[in-house]
């Protein structure tokens, strides 16, 4: 039996974490969501394992809504205010999925959240290429006068 945090996997999942600017931990957020609804989709397929679905439409839910927590909802910021919807629309459409076992509008859901995924993809490369930017401005001195 395994003992939790032993695995090396897991120390470098969790340095990844620990490690990432933003743009790269909703990237991640979204990677999970749409893994958990693949499962859910290919697990509508069989009566047999529509809990083993349920779970992970419920897994992704809970992504959904820690991408919510992490809007700004600053009332000028309209960027945030539109992904909150597009978000309160998922978690709706996955409550139907979930209903009806619906693997289409799992399908559905997936589609608006990988281009959503590629467009925070990008965000996060500029963050870090900006990061990296500061980071070698800072650690570049001359000790010559």
């Amino acid at each position: 039996m395994a003992i939790p945090g032993k695995n090396p996997y897991d120390k470098y999942k969790q340095t990844e974490i620990n490690t990432a600017n933003q743009g790269t931990l909703i990237v991640m957020l979204y990677d999970g969501a749409i893994k958990f609804l693949n499962i859910a989709r290919d697990c509508m397929a069989s009566p047999k394992t529509y809990d083993k679905a349920n779970d992970n439409i419920l897994r992704a839910q809970d992504i959904i809504t820690e991408l919510m927590l992490s809007l700004n909802m600053d009332e000028k910021n309209e960027i945030s205010q539109n992904l909150f919807s597009l978000y309160m629309y998922f978690k709706k459409r996955l409550l139907e999925a979930n209903i009806q076992k619906s693997a289409e509008i799992i399908d559905e859901v997936i589609r608006f959240l990988k281009e959503l995924r590629e467009a925070w993809n990008k965000i996060a490369a500029t963050e870090a290429k900006s990061d990296k930017n500061s980071r070698d401005q800072k650690g570049n001195f001359s000790i010559e006068g």
